[in-house]
């Protein structure tokens, strides 16, 4: 009597990790995912609006680079993308989630405007711009604390915890603005400090963002040295990879969690500085214009590295001017350079997985009797 043998059916295909991957394969790969996504969106803009892509894609590129005002627009975005970024790089790594960069960015510019507001014609401008520095600075690395006080001493979750934060801020500023609104009922503050510009920056020759510029690109230098070659950088890694084995080797991890996040707050506060002191001179719910999220992105697609980040934010950045200009010149819907933007960092995230995984098909043996 023939036997019968229960065979387990090998799938189709199997995702194994990959070992290593060089650096020139990755880039390899995330430049022909970009390809490909050009490719997708041509077909897609071609289908739904019959415009030429080439010229489609000649309008984005105008829009970042037609004049010099653009160019200076798009590093002003840049720097203040990059900015909120190097913020949230410390806690990612560390594996504290912290997504209340928004709310961190809009308490900083809130203590800045009160500064201005309040002191404006009380103290000279260095000394002025020293308190504002320094009430930044404190107000965000204190909205950072909370959270990180509280993950380190009874292990809350730090992701809905950051995030409610946020929505604390966004009243906080909601609030003040109706307080300090100029005129009363109209809403917004306006200019601060209009015709006296106390408080305001000082630009660099006749270049308005190049202050901002070289404050966010020292921090950027700062920020890597920091991560990659200091004590406190080190310690940052080891509590990322396992709390057990940094408490194993004597690293204090709850003194790592919340002087982490006071770090991280505080690069948050100078980013509500720069864009309430350097860029808008004024303060409103949308001043972080929603940096505090695609910043998550930008870390993490660029692995962390903060040098790496400067061409994240660079594409990104560099995306949503194009894609604006696209609805501009064209009279196309908002949605339309959403649809494109969208396309394209589906390819970019997606990319990734073909750089840390590989797929395993199923090899088919004849079978003997």
């Amino acid at each position: 009597m023939a036997r019968n043998e229960n065979k387990v059916k090998e799938p189709l295909f199997h995702i194994v990790k990959r070992s290593s991957v060089k650096w020139y394969q990755a880039w390899g790969v995330r430049i022909a995912s970009i390809a490909a996504a050009l490719i997708v969106c041509a077909l897609v803009t071609m289908f739904l609006t019959g415009k030429d892509p080439l010229k489609v894609y000649e309008t984005m590129i105008n829009g970042a680079f037609g004049s010099e005002k653009r160019i200076w627009n798009l590093l002003q975005g840049i720097a203040m993308l990059l900015s909120v970024s190097l913020a949230v790089t410390p806690a990612f790594k560390m594996r504290f989630w912290n997504i209340g960069a928004e709310g961190q960015v809009l308490i900083g510019g809130l203590a800045t405007a009160a500064c201005m507001i309040y002191f404006g014609d009380k103290l000279p401008t260095w000394a002025l711009i020293i308190v504002m520095l320094v009430a930044s600075i404190a107000a965000g690395a204190i909205w950072a604390f909370i959270p990180a006080f509280f993950k380190a001493n009874w292990n809350t979750n730090e992701t809905l915890f950051t995030l409610m934060m946020n929505y604390v801020g966004i009243q906080l500023v909601s609030y003040f603005v109706t307080v300090w609104e100029v005129p009363k009922g109209s809403g917004q503050i306006g200019i601060i400090n209009q015709s006296t510009r106390a408080g305001w920056l000082p630009t660099i020759g006749d270049y308005d963002y190049l202050l901002n510029i070289i404050v966010v690109l020292v921090m950027t230098i700062g920020m890597y040295i920091y991560l990659r070659y200091s004590k406190h950088g080190y310690e940052i890694s080891v509590v990322g990879e396992s709390e057990n084995t940094a408490r194993y080797v004597g690293i204090n991890v709850k003194k790592v969690i919340i002087r982490t996040m006071l770090l991280s707050g505080a690069i948050c506060g100078i980013t509500g500085l720069l864009l309430v002191a350097g860029t808008n001179h004024t303060i409103t719910t949308s001043t972080a214009d929603g940096r505090g999220f695609t910043a998550i992105m930008v870390s993490w697609l660029a692995k962390f590295n903060p040098i790496m980040m400067i061409l994240t934010s660079f594409l990104l950045v560099f995306m949503q001017k194009g894609a604006n200009e696209i609805s501009t010149v064209y009279r196309i819907n908002q949605s339309f350079s959403d649809i494109i933007t969208g396309i394209i960092l589906f390819f970019i995230i997606g990319c990734e997985f073909f750089i840390n995984y590989r797929i395993v098909f199923r090899h088919k043996n004849k079978e003997e009797k």
